[in-house]
């Protein structure tokens, strides 16, 4: 799946606050926007793995998990601890 091509205005935009070239740009934002393209699920397996290797116990990462989907920038449903479960061990 390609990214749409930003906008030329954020593209000048970042070349003239950060002095990078258009392309350099052009790669930042695809990659920022690749960040966030995230789904719910992927990014709540995923948090939960990186999580358990730092051995935080799951009762914390259930509530770490429902703070951090509150502040992402995805269109992300509230779930309950319940639901985060079901995600993780289906």
């Amino acid at each position: 799946m390609s990214s749409p091509t930003p906008p030329s205005e954020l593209l000048e935009h970042l070349s003239r606050h950060y002095a990078l070239d258009s392309t350099t740009a052009a790669r930042i934002v695809a990659e920022v926007v690749c960040y966030f393209d995230e789904p719910v699920h992927s990014f709540v397996q995923r948090r939960h793995a990186e999580l358990q290797r730092e051995g935080v116990a799951n009762k914390e990462i259930f509530s770490r998990l429902q703070q951090e989907l509150s502040t992402r920038l995805f269109c992300g449903p509230e779930l309950s601890e319940r639901q985060i479960r079901r995600i993780i061990y289906g």
